[in-house]
C-alpha cells in the first residue's frame, strides 16, 4: 500500500474498501471515503504499472476530496433550479441540461488535477510521472481512439490529459 501511505491525508489500511465489479470494461472510480470500485475488465487486462497509474488516479481524487465536492455542488444545483423554478415556472424543463454542463466542467478539472495529484503520489511512492503517462496512453490505446473528451464530457480528452503532464511540473523533484 505505497500509494496510500503516499496520500496527503493517508487512512489506515482497515479504512480502505476495493469493490470489484463483474465488468469487462476498463474502469475504476472512486466512491468516495476509502472506497474504491475496480472492473474485473480493468484486472485482466492492465499490467502491473497501468494498475498503478489508475489507483493512483482514484486515490488522488479520494485525498482531494472530489467525492465531497461533488456532492455538495450537486446538491447547490438541486437547491439552484427549485429556486430557479419559483421565479420562472416552467424553467425546470431546461435546467437539468444546465446543471450537467456546469457539473461536468467541474469534474473536467477534477481530473486533471487528480492526474496531477497522482503523479505526486506516485511520485512520493518511488514511481515517476512516466507511469501515468503511459497508463493514459494505455488507456487511450485500448479505448480505440475514443478519448472522451467534448463539451458533455465528465473527463478531458486523454491526449490532452497527457499533454498537460507533459507539461507539468508535478512529480518533478
Amino acid at each position: 500500500m505505497p500509494l496510500i501511505r503516499a496520500m496527503d491525508n493517508p487512512r489506515r489500511l482497515n479504512e480502505i474498501r476495493v469493490r470489484v465489479i463483474d465488468d469487462p470494461n476498463i474502469n475504476a472510480a472512486n466512491a468516495g471515503g476509502g472506497e474504491f470500485q475496480v472492473t474485473t475488465g480493468l484486472l485482466q487486462k492492465a499490467n502491473d504499472e497501468h494498475l498503478r497509474g489508475v489507483l493512483a488516479h482514484e486515490i488522488a481524487h479520494d485525498d482531494l476530496g472530489h467525492v465531497a465536492k461533488a456532492q455538495t455542488l450537486g446538491t447547490g444545483l438541486n437547491i439552484g433550479v427549485i429556486l430557479l423554478e419559483q421565479f420562472f415556472p416552467g424553467s425546470s424543463a431546461v435546467t437539468p441540461i444546465a446543471g450537467a454542463l456546469i457539473a461536468n466542467s467541474y469534474s473536467r478539472s477534477e481530473e486533471l488535477e487528480a492526474d496531477s495529484h497522482g503523479v505526486e503520489i506516485l511520485r512520493r511512492a518511488g514511481y515517476s510521472k512516466e507511469v501515468m503517462i503511459d497508463t493514459l496512453t494505455w488507456l487511450l490505446q485500448t479505448s480505440g481512439g475514443d478519448s472522451g473528451g467534448g463539451f458533455l464530457s465528465t473527463h478531458p480528452a486523454t491526449e490532452d490529459r497527457i499533454d498537460a503532464l507533459r507539461k507539468s511540473d508535478a512529480g518533478q523533484g
